[in-house]
């Protein structure tokens, strides 16, 4: 029964280690392909809601260093373009199953007489989207979505909402087509 039980946790660890990267950051991002990106130098902050009201400012302030970096300059109002941000914090429910027992062969109930027991876990997740619209026309020319896994401590998610942003604009801005 030991070596049973033994088998049992290094398949769970196993698949528990297969399945962190599925964890890791998701980045994407699109913009319209017509565009021509050079044309923009300065830009303006829309809105910035987050459902964590001290995320707006962090994600501002993210945002603000890539651009910078990038030569871009904010503008008080009036930008080339107009920036909006929308984060997204919530928990959502992760079940795990554990068996205890590989059993003594196939029976009319299914594979072996071991136990099951599923936990229910509220993992934290978050979703990160920012739009650049062109002032003048209203139109949507870029987007960034950031999908996170998220933990209960402020500063490691800073630290990942810096991370998402760096990868969002990592290529930005587009080359012309």
């Amino acid at each position: 029964m030991n070596i049973l039980r033994r088998v049992s946790v290094t398949l769970a660890l196993v698949v528990v280690l297969f399945s962190i990267p599925a964890l890791a950051q998701k980045v994407e991002t699109d913009y319209d392909h017509s565009v021509n990106f050079n044309q923009y130098h300065t830009y303006s902050w829309g809105h910035v809601r987050s459902t964590d009201p001290f995320f707006e400012q962090r994600i501002r302030d993210a945002v603000d260093h890539d651009l910078q970096a990038k030569g871009w300059q904010l503008a008080p109002a009036g930008g080339d373009v107009t920036l909006t941000a929308v984060a997204i914090k919530r928990n959502q429910a992760a079940y795990t199953t554990f068996y205890d027992g590989l059993g003594g062969g196939w029976r009319w109930h299914g594979w072996g007489g071991g136990m099951a027991t599923t936990t229910v876990e509220k993992v934290p997740v978050g979703t990160l989207v920012v739009d650049i619209y062109d002032t003048s026309t209203k139109q949507l020319i870029w987007r960034g979505l950031a999908h996170d896994q998220l933990s209960d401590k402020p500063d490691k998610d800073t630290k990942k909402l810096e991370k998402a942003v760096d990868k969002m604009f990592d290529k930005f801005p587009p080359r012309s087509s």
